[in-house]
């Protein structure tokens, strides 16, 4: 996400249209948690149906999806914040003033976004590490890139350290072991039905109702921070990298980005799978679940979604109908991350149509399309008209502090 002017010669094509992309897909990642209680994001068993078509929706999904397109936008979000810095200061800025102001107001709209309207909000997640994000945008690519590897092993100790909790809680034969399993069970389990009835009837309630239960279960952005903080700052590292090195703006060869994605998805895509029939043959215990889904996947996450970086960055094609739709939607992602939300809080919530914990698993993927060609309808227009985004040109007027200019097209009509 970036308020950075889409005016000519100031984009970088591949940046927005891999933007686009993964804006799209986090929808995909999200879904179960618009849709179904929150331990339905990583077990099946928890809600959502297990029939075939269910398991089939949560394989693909943990293979292709889960935490990729999270590690994809937070890649995104260091390469733009290290673009926004370097613009300012050639134009004469702060960049650390403008850096800090940015990230003040997303942490504002975050909490906003995160209390209001859903739980599962990373703006305000990313406003904290993105001041973290700023101690190293001096740094050259080969730095970036080892603190961010560090990072990431970081992450993955801290993992590894919940999976031997969760172990060593199987056995539930202490008053301590039970309440470590029932705390892991909450996220990666299955809770009490009770617990999963109050939650599907908070949402299915009224606006307030579902403010009232966000603001007492919701993972607060400080809560966040050191839970998953060194994982978020190593992918914005490896962003930083990634524009540095010209990787993410299509500077490298056709080959190389062939090499890349060839070598990414050969290694990690197996090791998904395996991990994937692996929490099947357990019978989606939770304390495989955690080895799926925090403890292996942390390592092998940038190995994929780079990977996607160069697949995408392969497809795109300029002057062509779906390249120019989806870049466009990349340009106004923080509007079509923002209106998603609104949009599935109304689908789901009871102030809405009240389809909270009604659709089965699989059923949730049917609404992706329709929200994609949303994204694709809309974006491109609006930027024949308007410089911004409409939330793009709140973020920064409010940053700037001053009332910004967005009429003028920010792209050629066709």
């Amino acid at each position: 996400m970036t308020d950075t002017p889409a005016t000519p010669g100031q984009r970088y094509l591949a940046l927005d249209f891999i933007r686009g992309i993964a804006v799209m897909g986090i929808l995909l990642a999200n879904l179960p948690a618009f849709g179904m209680p929150e331990a339905a994001y990583f077990s099946p068993l928890a809600w959502g149906g297990t029939s075939t078509p269910d398991i089939v929706a949560w394989f693909a999904t943990f293979v292709l999806v889960e935490g990729k397109m999270r590690g994809m936008f937070s890649f995104l979000f260091g390469a733009s914040m290290l673009l926004v810095i370097e613009r300012a200061e050639a134009g004469g800025d702060n960049g650390a003033a403008v850096h800090f102001r940015r990230m003040a107001v997303l942490f504002v709209i975050g909490c906003c976004h995160l209390y209001l309207i859903w739980w599962g909000d990373i703006l305000a997640h990313y406003a904290l590490v993105g001041c973290l994000a700023w101690m190293f945008v001096r740094l050259p690519t080969k730095w970036l890139l080892g603190v961010g590897a560090a990072m990431i092993l970081l992450q993955t100790l801290s993992s590894a350290m919940l999976t031997a909790q969760v172990f060593a809680a199987g056995p539930r034969t202490t008053p301590e072991q039970i309440e470590t399993w029932n705390y892991f069970a909450t996220a990666f389990g299955v809770p009490p039905r009770a617990d999963l009835l109050r939650e599907v009837a908070a949402y299915s309630g009224s606006w307030t109702r579902s403010v009232g239960w966000r603001w007492q279960h919701a993972i607060s952005p400080f809560t966040m921070l050191p839970i998953g903080g060194a994982e978020t700052l190593g992918y914005m590292l490896f962003g930083m990298a990634a524009l540095r090195s010209g990787f993410v703006t299509g500077d490298w060869s056709r080959v190389a980005y062939r090499r890349w994605a060839a070598i990414g998805i050969g290694v990690a895509g197996p090791v998904y799978v395996l991990l994937a029939i692996n929490s099947m043959a357990h019978g989606y215990d939770q304390r495989w679940i955690v080895v799926a889904s925090l403890l292996a996947a942390t390592p092998l996450r940038p190995v994929l979604f780079t990977a996607y970086v160069a697949l995408l960055i392969l497809a795109i094609r300029p002057g062509g109908w779906l390249t120019d739709r989806v870049a466009a939607a990349g340009r106004v992602a923080f509007t079509n991350y923002l209106g998603t939300s609104l949009l599935m809080s109304f689908v789901f919530d009871g102030w809405g149509l009240g389809l909270f914990g009604k659709l089965s698993r699989a059923q949730l993927y049917l609404l992706a399309p329709l929200v994609w060609l949303m994204m694709l309808a809309w974006s491109r227009p609006w930027l024949t008209r308007y410089r911004f985004g409409p939330l793009e040109w709140v973020w920064r007027t409010l940053s700037r502090g001053r009332l910004q200019p967005i009429k003028g097209a920010a792209v050629a009509p066709n």
